[in-house]
């Protein structure tokens, strides 16, 4: 049931006319309360698409009743028109729904520098406010109205608290493609029935999206549209404790995180990159990544061949500190190199299932942390080679 699985939320997803093939693409998801309290995370991009310069100001007070999002054109770098666009859009959501414009987030995705039509995102937006509902229908025609190249949508479910209570998240996200820090190209909608102020949404969101989408790094491109936001409808009356509710926000997190690695274009492997023994987890994280951006290392996966070497020359290139000639790798369970040196003979490794497990021990301190990659294959490239035909 996705977003709408907590108390107090609606969605819907409609076919507005913004993709030529007439495939769902554009949802709005309405807080009906009690409480709007509100929490988002933007790209770190410098570049970034005017949806996001709009819902970086609605954002401020931590308060928003409801986001609409269209697949089908970034909105990006479409100048002035572009920006008036995305207001126009705020302004028919806000109209129907009986809410300020002021407290509509928008999102964009799809192909940057096209102009998106004002009236037809309009008539969308009416379309959509006009089939909002809570049913489990309601919630998968939203999860597929913001999908772009995704084979397929991306949602969960977590309940927390005790009996007699209990809350619960919803989520859905799009995104298949440019998955790399600053967040990934992608669009997150989160939602909680659970009773908490903006501020305490913030902290969990920031921890949440810290160990799973900002560590998702399919091909080490950044995106000018991400975002991440988090509704609470304070539905369930239920006061949930920070900690508990900052745990389960971060395993649905990493639920949608793992759905949007499992899907990213082209893919035939989806690669854990586990680093232990580091210092600091900054350093763990920085070495882990300097591994996922490694085109020799991912393209060797692709073949199916557990070249360790070009794990050690990857690490190599960090400023993380450990002895390379100290480092352990595992592939798959079988340790590779031992000590800067061979140890267990290549042909023992079996990288033909698609998940791939890729074990780093530095032997340089205690911290550690995983970084979700993919191969580099010939899909990858005719996809993205052709995205805009």
């Amino acid at each position: 049931m996705t977003v709408i699985a907590p108390a107090g939320f609606e969605a819907a997803g409609v076919a507005a006319g913004i993709k030529r093939s007439g495939a769902l693409d554009l949802a709005v998801v309405v807080n009906r309360g009690p409480s709007q309290q509100a929490a988002v995370v933007f790209t770190s991009n410098r570049a970034q698409a005017n949806p996001i310069l709009w819902s970086k100001e609605v954002a401020k007070d931590g308060v928003v009743s409801a986001i609409v999002l269209n697949s089908g054109g970034a909105n990006c770098f479409t100048g002035p028109e572009g920006f008036q666009v995305t207001h126009r859009t705020a302004e028919a959501a806000a109209a129907a729904l009986g809410v300020a414009a002021g407290d509509v987030l928008v999102c964009s995705t799809g192909l940057i520098g096209e102009q998106l039509d004002g009236e037809v995102l309009e008539e969308g937006v009416l379309s959509a406010v006009n089939r909002l509902g809570a049913d489990a229908a309601a919630g998968e025609d939203a999860a597929r109205a913001i999908m772009t190249t995704d084979t397929k949508p991306k949602t969960v479910v977590v309940d927390g608290g005790a009996a007699g209570a209990r809350w619960r998240i919803g989520g859905m996200a799009k995104g298949a493609g440019m998955l790399a820090p600053g967040l990934a190209t992608m669009l997150v909608v989160l939602t909680t029935d659970a009773a908490l102020e903006a501020s305490v949404l913030d902290r969990a969101l920031r921890q949440a999206t810290r160990v799973s989408f900002d560590r998702l790094d399919s091909d080490g491109c950044m995106s000018t549209n991400d975002q991440v936001t988090l509704l609470a409808s304070g539905a369930s009356g239920v006061v949930a404790d920070e900690a508990e509710f900052t745990a389960a926000l971060s395993a649905a997190c990493l639920d949608l995180a793992a759905q949007l690695q499992a899907d990213a274009e082209g893919a035939s492997h989806d690669i854990t990159i586990e680093v232990l023994g580091a210092v600091t987890e900054d350093d763990a994280v920085e070495v882990g990544r300097s591994v996922a951006r490694n085109n020799l290392f991912k393209a060797a996966i692709f073949g199916n061949d557990p070249n360790w070497g070009r794990v050690l020359a990857a690490i190599g290139t960090t400023a993380a500190p450990f002895d390379p000639y100290l480092v352990d790798v595992s592939m798959n369970g079988v340790r590779v190199c031992h000590a800067g040196r061979p140890d267990r003979p290549r042909d023992e490794v079996d990288l033909a299932p698609r998940a791939t497990h890729v074990r780093i021990e530095l032997h340089a301190g205690e911290a550690s942390a995983t970084i979700l990659t993919n191969d580099l294959t010939h899909d990858y490239v005719h996809e993205n080679s052709a995205y805009a035909s």
